[in-house]
């Protein structure tokens, strides 16, 4: 069956680097907008609504209370973010979350997850990322809680994140593939193993490749799957993506991710999208920015040549 991907999306800045340990994120979304990514998404011929920035908590800049900084307000912009995403799924369009940093996945995905339930779909998460953010207040090193948003999501953490979207744990750690992952905790890395989280680390993409890696993390797509997809800038590697808080040498080339994303729009099924951790205080004149548009747009179907649907079995 032919997949018909959804036209009509709407972006959702979420200006907060209330999850993070270096200031700045809380700039990635008008960076994302002076890389013109609504003009890039236009020329995919997308419906673009840009619905401007959410509003949340100051960054206090306060050390950790029991393993984690700043849990109210990291709390009250995850809320926002579910609300904001929550409404578009409603609304039938596709959100792209702006960020902010990785902490703001909680909300996004626990509204994913909501949809999901509300609509009777399979959920599927596609995580790049250089980090396995699988970290709990007694393993992280920082207390930081964009190291966590993953953990958090599979019901490890505090009720005020846990329960955002209703329902705890919000996902199965089962619907979540890894991508890129090349940084994990000594803590975090026996949990990501008791837990079974499906991590296709770089040692995995330099044996198969990328082409090997995203069949595997895509095999068990079909035409009921929503498919979110959420992309930490730090997933590149550095030489290509200087402006992220937390560079991890050793990531995807500029190739390796474009197959990845290229692959991803083949499948028609992502239907949601998070882009945080763009932090342009540590960039080289927005270069990080526009790499990161660039790729979105690959996202969305940009490619070389004109190229016939995937089928999806079922």
């Amino acid at each position: 069956m032919t997949v018909t991907p959804n036209l009509h999306v709407s972006l959702i800045g979420a200006p907060t680097d209330i999850g993070a340990g270096a200031r700045g994120a809380s700039m990635g979304p008008e960076a994302l907008r002076v890389a013109n990514i609504v003009e890039i998404l236009k020329g995919q011929g997308l419906d673009v609504l840009d619905s401007g920035n959410l509003f949340g908590p100051a960054n206090p800049w306060q050390p950790p209370v029991n393993g984690y900084r700043h849990l109210f307000e990291v709390a009250a912009w995850n809320q926002s973010v579910h609300d904001a995403v929550y409404h578009e799924l409603q609304s039938g369009r596709l959100p792209i979350l702006m960020g902010g940093d990785h902490c703001l996945g909680i909300g996004s995905i626990s509204a994913v997850a909501r949809h999901c339930r509300d609509t009777g779909k399979k959920l599927r998460i596609i995580w790049l990322d250089a980090h396995a953010d699988f970290n709990t207040n007694t393993l992280t090193p920082s207390g930081n809680v964009h190291g966590m948003p993953v953990a958090c999501l599979c019901g490890y953490g505090p009720p005020e994140l846990t329960g955002i979207g209703g329902h705890t744990p919000a996902i199965s750690s089962t619907w979540v593939k890894q991508i890129g992952i090349r940084s994990v905790d000594l803590g975090e890395k026996h949990l990501v193993y008791q837990e079974g989280l499906d991590v296709f680390d770089m040692r995995f993409i330099d044996e198969v490749g990328m082409r090997g890696t995203m069949q595997a993390a895509l095999a068990d797509l079909d035409e009921n799957t929503h498919l979110h997809v959420s992309f930490d800038v730090d997933f590149l590697d550095a030489d290509i993506a200087p402006g992220v808080g937390t560079t991890v040498l050793g990531g995807p080339t500029y190739r390796e991710a474009q197959l990845c994303m290229e692959m991803i729009a083949d499948t028609g099924l992502m239907a949601s999208l998070d882009i945080v951790e763009l932090n342009p205080a540590l960039d080289v004149r927005n270069q990080t920015a526009h790499v990161a548009v660039d790729l979105v747009g690959s996202l969305f179907g940009k490619s070389t040549l004109m190229r016939r649907p995937q089928r999806i079995a079922g």
